[in-house]
C-alpha cells in the first residue's frame, strides 16, 4: 500500500510517498480501508522537526486521523464492525495511508449523511475546540479571542464560543477575506496577526478592555504580547504551536501584570478520557450530519500530493482543513 513518510525533517520536500506491506489487524484491532485522511497543523510541526525531542524520527508516517470502512478485524473484536463506516484516531502516526490498522477503541462509527471527508475535518478539531473552551472556564457573556482562527480548530472554537453565548468573539487572521468568512461563523471582530483591529463590529476590542479568554493555536514569538489583551482574571489557553514554541521567558510578561491575576495553561486532548472525547465527537458528528456545524474543507487532494498540502499550509493559504484521499 502507499503511505506518506518524512524522509528528511524540514520543508515539505522532505516528504515522500512510499510503498509498505498492507497491514493485518492484530488482536483488538480493526483494519480500515481509508477514504480520507485529515491534514492537521500538528503534522506540519512534526514534519519540521520541531518535536524531534519527543521521539519523532525520520521515516515517520504522518497523520493522526482517517476515515473509511472497516474491512477486517483482529482476534477479540466483534465481527459486526466489518462493513461499518468509521472515523479512526491513529495517534501521531499512520493517517496518511491507504489502509490503517487501529485499536477498536480508537474508532467511532459514522452517522448516515456524514462523509469521510467531513469526518476528518471535524473528528479531532471539534473536540479540541470544545474542551479547550472548557479548560479556559469560558462562561456565557465573556469575550473570547481566537488566535490563528482560520484553521479547523480555530473555526470550530469561533463557532462554539458564539453559539454558547460569548459577548464577543474576536479572531486573528491573515486577510480581510478570511475575516469575513469567520464573521459568517460567529466572529464579531477581525484582527490582524499582531492583534490590531482591521474591521468593525460590536462588543469589546483591545481599545475597550480586552478579552476574558484567549484560545491560542499559534504560540510562537508573539505569544507574550497577547497577555496585554487579557482582562483582569483573564485566561489564555495554548492548544497548538503551529508558529513554533514561545520564547523561553514568555511568562515574564504575565508576571509583569501580576495585579491582573492572569492565567496561562496548555491544553492537549490527551488529558481527556477517551469516553468523554468520543461522547463529544459523536454528538458533533450527529450535529454535522444535520447541517448544524460548519465544516470548512479547504481542498481535497490525492494522497500522493501530501507535500503540496503541506506547502499550502506553510504558505498560510488554508482556510479550514485539507483532506487527502487515496
Amino acid at each position: 500500500m502507499k503511505a506518506v513518510a518524512i524522509e528528511t525533517f524540514g520543508g515539505p520536500e522532505g516528504m515522500a510517498v512510499i510503498d509498505l506491506p498492507a497491514p493485518a489487524p492484530a488482536a483488538g484491532q480493526v483494519l480500515v480501508a481509508v477514504e480520507a485522511s485529515g491534514v492537521g497543523g500538528v503534522d506540519a510541526v512534526i514534519r519540521r522537526g520541531t518535536l524531534a525531542s519527543y521521539g519523532f524520527k525520520e521515516g515517520h508516517i504522518l497523520g493522526s486521523e482517517a476515515a473509511g470502512t472497516v474491512t477486517a478485524v483482529g482476534d477479540g473484536v466483534d465481527t459486526s464492525w466489518i462493513g461499518r463506516r468509521v472515523w479512526a484516531f491513529t495517534g501521531f502516526s499512520g493517517g496518511y495511508v491507504e489502509q490503517a490498522a487501529v485499536p477498536v477503541e480508537a474508532v467511532l462509527a459514522l452517522p448516515d449523511g456524514l462523509s469521510a471527508v467531513d469526518a476528518v475535518t471535524l473528528g479531532s478539531s471539534g473536540p479540541v475546540a470544545h474542551f479547550a473552551l472548557a479548560h479556559a472556564r469560558f462562561a456565557p457573556g465573556e469575550s473570547v479571542l481566537v488566535r490563528g482562527a482560520a484553521g479547523s480548530i480555530g473555526i470550530m472554537t469561533v463557532h462554539l464560543a458564539s453559539r454558547a453565548g460569548a459577548a464577543a468573539v474576536a479572531v486573528t487572521t491573515s486577510s480581510a477575506e478570511r475575516g469575513e468568512r469567520l464573521r459568517a461563523l460567529g466572529a464579531t471582530h477581525v484582527l490582524d496577526r499582531s492583534g490590531d483591529s482591521v474591521g468593525s463590529g460590536s462588543g469589546p476590542d483591545d481599545a475597550s478592555g480586552g478579552y476574558d479568554v484567549i484560545i491560542d493555536i499559534v504560540a510562537g514569538a508573539d505569544l507574550p504580547s497577547f497577555f496585554g489583551r487579557l482582562r483582569p482574571n483573564g485566561r489564555m489557553v495554548a492548544v497548538g504551536v503551529v508558529g513554533g514554541p514561545p520564547p523561553a521567558d514568555f511568562g515574564m510578561t504575565m508576571i509583569a501584570a501580576f495585579q491582573k491575576s492572569l492565567s496561562f495553561a496548555t491544553f492537549s486532548a490527551d488529558t481527556v478520557a477517551a469516553a468523554d472525547l468520543n461522547a463529544v465527537r459523536s454528538a458533533q458528528f450527529a450535529a454535522a450530519s444535520r447541517g448544524e456545524l460548519p465544516l470548512a474543507v479547504h481542498e481535497v487532494l490525492p494522497l500522493e500530493q501530501a507535500a503540496l498540502a503541506h506547502r499550502k499550509m506553510d504558505a498560510g493559504e488554508v482556510f479550514g482543513r485539507i483532506v487527502l484521499t487515496p
